[in-house]
């Protein structure tokens, strides 16, 4: 059996070539479009923006904040049943979840 190159995900420079090659723009507006579509998520999904934001037809990217953790003393250990251990404190943070939305999906 004959062994077949694996594949792999294309480059940044790749996707802004193939994207100029097919709208008949230069690479540097399309490079222009990806930096303005960038700002753009990072201010609605930023600390003042809505904390969503949606690419129609792609994905849908959206914020959500996580509560601080307390610690915690003479917590069983999972890994070594009978133990216990002590569970460190977590400070709050903000988790970046990004969904396929229906078109996405209906194209794999």
């Amino acid at each position: 059996m004959a062994k077949t190159a694996a594949k792999k995900a294309p480059t940044k420079s790749q996707i802004l070539t193939h994207i100029a090659e097919t709208t008949d723009l230069s690479k540097k507006d399309v490079a222009a479009v990806f930096d303005a579509l960038a700002d753009l998520i990072s201010k609605n999904v930023g600390s003042r923006g809505p904390g969503a934001f949606t690419i129609p037809g792609l994905v849908k990217i959206t914020k959500k904040k996580v509560p601080a953790r307390p610690a915690q003393k003479n917590v069983p250990n999972p890994f070594k049943p009978g133990e216990f251990m002590d569970r460190a404190a977590r400070p709050a943070y903000n988790k970046v979840t990004v969904r396929a939305l229906k078109n996405l999906k209906d194209m794999v």
